[in-house]
């Protein structure tokens, strides 16, 4: 196990392993399913608007510029975090985040969004049913590092 002196030191460590993918979350939300409703309509905690939905809303069809959002870089995730912040009411903001080489479920990629190169979605590669995108969604979360309150880390 290693300790870190400063957020450098593990800024630096994190660098060592790869590409990473983070996304800012408000203290007390899920890191990847939306369970309050106020985001926007919600299907079995996936908002609408983040996935390509058949008109049943029972599918969530490929594609490869919609999906959940993340960070891939330092600079991108302070902007991001940023903006979370000023909706968060005086909470804190954590950052949940997962290393590329991670095991991702079959089905879902890590797509780079064609009009921010920071800026990665990850997308359904495959037709599958809102709930099991649910359910992977939830997985992802359950093995992704959480920062707790990053304002001193970014």
């Amino acid at each position: 196990m290693d300790q870190f002196k400063t957020m450098e030191d593990l800024r630096e460590y994190v660098k060592g392993l790869g590409k990473f993918y983070a996304r800012p979350t408000i203290s007390g939300e899920h890191p990847t399913l939306y369970l309050d409703h106020s985001q926007g309509h919600m299907v079995h905690g996936i908002r609408v608007k983040d996935y390509l939905f058949s008109p049943c809303k029972q599918w969530v069809i490929p594609h490869d510029q919609m999906g959940l959002s993340f960070s891939a870089h330092w600079q991108h995730l302070k902007d991001k975090y940023r903006m979370k912040t000023k909706h968060a009411d005086g909470k804190a903001v954590n950052v949940y985040w997962v290393l590329e080489a991670a095991d991702i479920p079959a089905g879902l990629a890590f797509i780079q969004d064609k009009r921010e190169k920071q800026h990665y979605l990850l997308t359904v590669t495959k037709q599958i049913t809102v709930y099991a995108l649910a359910k992977k969604l939830a997985w992802i979360a359950d093995r992704m590092s959480k920062i707790t309150d990053a304002r001193k880390a970014l």
